[in-house]
Formats: C-alpha cells, structure tokens, sequence
C-alpha cells in the first residue's frame, strides 16, 4: 500500500539551513555554559563580569568574562528562536556571521588592554570570530539554496 505525503509530513522535515542554524546555535548555548565550569574555563576565580582584566580561558585559550557567557547564551537561544523559518534561519546565519566579521575588525583595532575591550577579546577570540564570521555566511548561503522550503 502506497501512502501519500500530507501538507503537515512536508512542515515536519527541517530544511538545510535551519538544521545548520540549529546546530549553530546549540554550540552557542553550549559555548556559554562551558564558560561557567571551572575547569572547562582555566582561571575561572579570576572571571570578571566584563573588561579586559579578565584572566579565565574557555578551553584555556579563549579569554572570557561573565558578559562574554552571557552574549553567546543570549546568541544560541536568539538563533533557536529566529531559525522557526527558513528565512529567519538564513538571517541568523548571515546576519550572525556579519556581527562576527564586524567583532573580528573590533577586536583588531582596539586594544587588548583598552577599557573598550570590554567584552573582552584576545588574539585566539579574533582569528575564532574570522572563522565564525566566514563560516556562518557561506552556511547560510549554500543551505539556504537547497530544500523544497528554501523560498519560503
């Protein structure tokens, strides 16, 4: 017996780029948490709220604070909800990786021990949010072109 596909069995399968936003974003929220775990994050007694003057190292190479935590919490659970549809999930993704590709440039001009790194940033999170940023775009471009609700 042959069954036929409904309307509500096509809205139940995810398309590319709103699986890869998905996924984007679950490692965001994971990002954020590790950056509360001691252990996980080196030099965690030292975390500050914000600023430069924060020594704790997510994986012990990445600089981060209580405000670095907390932006790629709000980042991952801005992505579950904005990637619903496959134009929002696009937006995510290309719009995500221009914000990463305006940090990489903020974060090679402003000084590491500036009181405007307050984020903050060090050389390893720069050359991260290159990659982030190049790689967020071109996720949203190439899924976004693929699957039957790509145009919606």
């Amino acid at each position: 017996m042959v069954t036929r596909s409904t309307a509500s069995d096509a809205a139940t399968v995810r398309s590319p780029v709103r699986t890869a936003a998905l996924v984007v974003s679950i490692v965001f929220l994971l990002v954020g948490v590790l950056g509360f775990i001691p252990g996980v994050t080196t030099n965690y007694d030292s975390m500050t709220f914000a600023g430069h003057h924060s020594d704790a190292q997510l994986l012990g190479v990445f600089q981060v604070s209580v405000l670095h935590n907390i932006v790629h919490l709000l980042f991952g659970l801005a992505g579950l909800a904005i990637a619903r549809t496959v134009s929002g999930a696009r937006t995510y993704l290309i719009g995500g990786g221009a914000v990463y590709l305006i940090l990489w440039l903020y974060g090679l001009v402003v000084g590491q021990a500036s009181a405007a790194n307050f984020v903050p940033l060090n050389s390893a999170d720069d050359w991260l949010h290159l990659g982030l940023g190049i790689g967020m775009i071109a996720i949203g471009l190439i899924t976004g072109r693929f699957g039957k609700g790509a145009k919606s």
